[in-house]
């Protein structure tokens, strides 16, 4: 994607009505350019998907890009091993850099997929086991992205796989302040919000986060309809 379709995209989702978005790069810009283009169209980057850091200094420059764009959040989007060490360093390394990031004003998250809850690590013992003890729940939230959870439930076998994203929720001793807004087909599909078989109104009357961030891994048709769609869903659901 050249930087004009970046922009045009951008303006797009200004028009649908958007004025936050969460980043997952920066598209070959730096983080001051990428202020002035959100800047231009009225636009708010709040929120960032990052990987755990490297070192220290790569951890400095996601702080002071995301303080640059002026975040509230910075989440940590994907980690997988069927090993339970790996885990428990994760969810150390995810504390000692939240500690960091909230002197720096931001909070640090981490977003779910469905492997967290269906990965056996032995005796039974799930990732999601281990990050809701290990996890400091004074420094780190939950960014729960309510098609992953659901699915979860579907792979556990849950009779009522809403109701297990429900749970999960309210269990949990880190707080959700965000969540990803993703609807999924009776077969499992990704579906544009309204379009599948998700009870949004049921997870939202249990627990209303800060955020809510449209998505849709694979749309059927645009990632543009997809936001449009998706703005107007959420702009018209009441719960």
């Amino acid at each position: 994607m050249n930087g004009t379709e970046i922009d045009k995209n951008f303006a797009r989702l200004a028009r649908y009505g958007y004025n936050r978005v969460e980043l997952a790069g920066l598209y070959g810009r730096t983080a001051r350019e990428m202020k002035r283009t959100l800047d231009r169209v009225g636009i708010r980057a709040t929120s960032s998907h990052e990987g755990i850091s490297a070192t220290p200094e790569a951890l400095q420059t996601k702080i002071s890009n995301a303080r640059t764009l002026g975040q509230k959040y910075m989440v940590v989007p994907y980690l997988a091993s069927t090993n339970a060490d790996d885990w428990y360093r994760w969810a150390d390394q995810m504390n000692a850099e939240a500690a960091v990031v909230r002197r720096a004003g931001i909070k640090y998250g981490y977003h779910n997929h469905a492997h967290e809850f269906t990965t056996d690590l032995g005796g039974g013992l799930t990732p999601w086991d281990i990050f809701t003890s290990r996890l400091d729940p004074r420094l780190v939230h939950l960014e729960v992205d309510l098609y992953w959870a659901v699915t979860g439930g579907v792979g556990v076998g849950a009779a009522d796989p809403v109701q297990f994203a429900i749970d999960t929720i309210r269990e949990a001793p880190q707080e959700t302040l965000q969540y990803h807004v993703k609807d999924r087909e009776a077969s499992g599909d990704f579906a544009d919000l309204g379009a599948g078989t998700i009870d949004f109104r049921r997870i939202f009357r249990a627990h209303q986060p800060k955020e809510y961030i449209v998505e849709n891994d694979q749309p059927d048709v645009t990632p543009l309809q997809t936001a449009e769609v998706g703005y107007r869903y959420l702009r018209k659901i009441r719960f």
